[in-house]
């Protein structure tokens, strides 16, 4: 029986629908889960899981309608400022994965700010995917790879570009999750953590992502733990 996994990946999914049942904007659902978030990392960390990723914001969001994508942007500043002090003081380290282009540069300070005063911390890892898209991911990290190739003078053969690959990924200090969980019922990885979900273990639940909390990740865990895990090779996990 596997013991408590070292790495749980969510999909944080369901604020909007929370927000409608509730007669409430979206925005009010995006709030409240920002709170969930903050649940979550303490439950994570409580629990003893090393890494937790969670799926903030993908590439496809800027398609959202453009009064949503600023007050997700707006929760995120005031996440990063009012959180991280206590991630600090918590000894929790923040990773931010995504491409950071078209971000503001506010928020990229913000980011560079937290990473800094946390980087040094030893306990709980919590990654926050932003404006991630893992076709986006293996394509850069395919076309860095093959620069590197070129570079070093190293012919490219299938066995040493799947051993290079992941070293050029945004998760290359990473281990691969054990978990990846789903809130609100929909049954898809969305373009989520492509390449290192390979030998995961995919659980969906019903749980609104406002709605979920310390008894749901506990839920998803002692699922996960009774599961028989079946590996056809050896991942890059941890």
């Amino acid at each position: 029986m596997p013991h408590t996994p070292k790495h749980v990946a969510i999909i944080m999914d369901g604020n909007g629908r929370w927000a409608k049942q509730r007669g409430l904007p979206r925005t009010a659902g995006h709030k409240e889960g920002v709170e969930t978030c903050k649940r979550v990392v303490r439950a994570a960390s409580d629990m003893g899981i090393k890494y937790i990723t969670l799926f903030g914001f993908s590439t496809e969001n800027w398609k959202r309608p453009a009064d949503e994508v600023n007050e997700l942007m707006r929760l995120l500043r005031i996440y990063l400022r009012a959180e991280t002090a206590d991630m600090h003081a918590n000894n929790v380290r923040l990773k931010v994965i995504g491409s950071r282009k078209e971000l503001a540069s506010d928020i990229v300070t913000l980011i560079e700010n937290s990473e800094n005063l946390t980087k040094d911390n030893t306990g709980l890892t919590l990654i926050m995917a932003l404006n991630y898209g893992g076709r986006h991911e293996l394509t850069q990290a395919a076309a860095d790879m093959a620069r590197y190739f070129m570079e070093e003078g190293l012919e490219p053969t299938q066995e040493n570009a799947e051993e290079f690959l992941p070293q050029f990924l945004f998760t290359k200090d990473v281990p691969d999750p054990d978990i990846l969980i789903r809130t609100s019922g929909e049954e898809r990885i969305s373009n989520f953590l492509l390449w290192q979900s390979a030998y995961t273990e995919f659980i969906f639940t019903d749980t609104l992502w406002p709605d979920f909390g310390h008894d749901e990740l506990k839920n998803s865990i002692d699922e996960y733990c009774g599961r028989e895990r079946r590996f056809g090779k050896v991942s890059n996990a941890g």
